[in-house]
């Protein structure tokens, strides 16, 4: 059984940073496309970020490209999303998502991810 865990949101005063990690279980990282998504209370869920299974090439939503930067770390079984110079409107509860099919490219695409993370708050104060 995959099981994806995050960790790492909490509240930060705009300009700052956050790191969030995602550990997986149940299954290896390496050869899988992993993502992040947000979603707000009563918005559709949102992409964020996306690794290709190699860790080759790695895909941003407009709103985050040149802040955030997605990375795996195979060695221990967990995707990072490294969050700089924080917005208020980056406020909302982040996901990590995994790849049911093997040597995916990273899409944006929610219904193109079969495992998600419980979820982890993250708060911006102006």
């Amino acid at each position: 059984q995959v099981q994806l865990v995050e960790s790492g949101g909490g509240l930060v005063q705009a300009g700052g940073s956050l790191r969030l990690s995602c550990a997986v279980s149940g299954r290896t990282v390496s050869g899988y496309a992993m993502a992040w998504f947000r979603q707000a209370p009563g918005k559709e869920r949102e992409f964020v970020a996306a690794i290709r299974w190699s860790g080759s090439s790695t895909h941003y939503a407009d709103s985050v490209k040149g802040r955030f930067t997605i990375a795996r770390d195979n060695a221990k079984n967990t995707v990072h999303l490294q969050m700089n110079s924080l917005k208020p409107e980056d406020t909302t509860v982040y996901y990590c998502a995994a790849d049911r099919r093997a040597y995916g490219l990273g899409s944006p695409v929610v219904a193109e991810y079969d495992y998600w993370g419980q979820g982890t708050q993250v708060t911006v104060s102006s």
